[in-house]
């Protein structure tokens, strides 16, 4: 099966419609984001702030994030994520009126954090679904594959067009109006993404196979958080450090557009991860993906300039994807069905866990020495990719093994 004929195979499975709410749901989520730092370190004049509290906004969300995903496994994705949906845009609207009215940025910081801990993670979700989605016509191991090809690219995509959006929203008006239109879209369509009847299948498909307490924090799984750790580190430092080269040549506006160029190569790589052939296996896979992403991140100690970090940003985002559709692959496969929802979203989890550490820590940086030092922390994120899959190779291989086998 070709990836295109996969594509029109899974697609053709839930239609157009589906598609499109799923990927528009999990937007807020990367608007929010940059529209925090943004709005904070704008009224503050703090980058330290800023990034204290986007990074608060992404603990938070990943702190809960496992808990109702776990929630979700064992009551259904519809209430769950419908009192997500319209709870997270009453949170990003309280941080608004929090921000406006001079309090202390660390009450935007504590408003932040209320905010991302309602906040659903829709892609982790939407994954969950493709296994029973699939499960109604043929060749369902390759359709998921092929899924979670696109669901990786997806999410990749929406931290291309989410910080767009913000660069756009405060170029034309504020973060403000633009965190505002990320409320808006989270009540709207994370609403109708949990309303929908594929929602419904999924549970089923969990209360069909659920067989007793399934143990979920296995070595395996905890290796792979570490990996998603990794890849928020390096998105937080690489925003981060985008923020302040920008802002130092006058444009802060152009961050959210110059973060979208680490998104548009990802999801070229992330697209292409379904021609992949079965015999490179996903252990292997995250090796080499994860030398990839140090190699490429290495030329960011070299950029001065806009236009330097713009083609570096572009090939970068090469490695990102195929390295995060890899890591949520192996989750998918070393878990019990019951308890997918809760493992994805811990992967999930580790992401945001990531970029607040590397929010934070890129942005005391940056205050000290400028975008150098922040990048810094991109690269290093690398090296601790590179070890991490390198060393735990024989783990996940006898887990994915133990994973088929066990079903």
């Amino acid at each position: 099966m070709s990836p295109l004929a996969g594509y029109q195979r899974l697609f053709g499975l839930t239609g157009p419609v589906y598609v499109l709410v799923g990927f528009l749901a999990r937007l807020p989520l990367a608007m929010s984001q940059l529209g925090v730092l943004l709005l904070v370190a704008g009224t503050t004049g703090s980058y330290g702030a800023g990034g204290a509290c986007a990074g608060a906004l992404a603990i938070a969300n990943a702190v809960g994030a496992p808990f109702w995903g776990g929630l979700a496994d064992r009551i259904g994705q519809r209430s769950v994520v419908l009192t997500q949906s319209l709870a997270g845009a009453a949170g990003l609207a309280a941080l608004l009126s929090i921000t406006h009215v001079g309090a202390a940025w660390g009450w935007s910081a504590v408003a932040s954090a209320v905010a991302g801990l309602m906040m659903p993670q829709v892609g982790p979700m939407a994954r969950v679904r493709w296994r029973p989605i699939t499960a109604r016509g043929p060749h369902q191991k390759k359709l998921v594959d092929v899924a979670f090809s696109y669901e990786g690219a997806a999410d990749e995509a929406s931290f291309v067009l989410g910080p767009a959006l913000i660069g756009l929203g405060v170029s034309v008006a504020s973060p403000t109006a633009a965190l505002s239109a990320a409320a808006v879209v989270l009540a709207v369509f994370g609403a109708w993404f949990a309303l929908h009847p594929t929602a419904r299948a999924a549970h089923v498909a969990h209360e069909t196979t659920a067989e007793g307490v399934v143990r979920l924090l296995t070595p395996a799984l905890l290796v792979l958080c570490v990996s998603q750790l990794v890849i928020g580190t390096v998105f937080g430092s690489v925003q981060t450090g985008t923020s302040v080269l920008a802002t130092e040549v006058g444009r802060p506006g152009l961050t959210g557009y110059f973060h979208a160029l680490l998104g548009v190569g990802s999801v070229v790589a992330g697209l292409s991860m379904a021609a992949l052939p079965d015999r490179f296996a996903l252990p292997h896979r995250l090796r080499w993906f994860a030398v990839a992403l140090l190699v490429l991140a290495a030329p960011l100690m070299l950029v001065d300039s806009l236009g330097m970090l713009a083609p570096v940003l572009l090939v970068l985002g090469v490695s990102i994807a195929p390295y995060m559709i890899t890591t949520f692959q192996l989750g998918e496969r070393i878990t019990h069905a019951s308890r997918v929802g809760a493992a994805m979203t811990m992967l999930a989890a580790a992401t945001g866990l990531g970029y607040a550490l590397g929010a934070a820590i890129a942005g005391q940086l940056a205050d000290w020495n400028g975008q150098r030092p922040a990048f810094a922390v991109t690269v290093a994120a690398g090296v601790v990719a590179v070890l991490v899959s390198w060393s735990s190779s024989r783990l996940l291989t006898r887990a994915e093994a133990r994973g088929h086998t066990s079903g």
